[in-house]
């Protein structure tokens, strides 16, 4: 029971500043805390991904199991992990004006890479 009392004198002193907030200045502050809290796991999915993260991307893009472990598998080989398997196929879907499903399918069979690695200012290799 010791503890509580504790706990209360203790918040009794951390809220002090937020005594005379008015609900709108409270909802601002709440809302840059919990930036605050989110930013480093935001910039940590955008800095780091794996083969299984990307595989379950080309998944919900319609490709079987199969198909996409070929893509990432390709993907990582052409140095674009970092822009994501999925990213990849869109990438040239778009610049190819193809469904999701073609895009896929020429990367599968060694198409189109030269044109998305441009596009992203990667240089090819090998």
């Amino acid at each position: 029971m010791n503890d509580d009392k504790s706990r209360m004198d203790d918040y009794k002193q951390r809220h002090t500043h937020l005594k005379n907030k008015t609900d709108g200045e409270l909802k601002t502050y709440f809302w840059s805390l919990a930036e605050k809290a989110v930013n480093p796991l935001i910039h940590l999915a955008r800095t780091h991904t794996s083969p299984a993260i990307e595989r379950s991307v080309l998944l919900r893009m319609g490709f079987s199991s199969l198909e996409a472990k070929v893509i990432v598998e390709k993907t990582i080989e052409h140095g674009l992990i970092g822009k994501g398997a999925g990213h990849v196929v869109y990438r040239l879907s778009q610049l190819n004006d193809l469904s999701i499903r073609d895009a896929g399918s020429r990367l599968i069979n060694d198409e189109g890479w030269k044109t998305v690695k441009e596009s992203f200012g990667v240089t090819s290799r090998g």
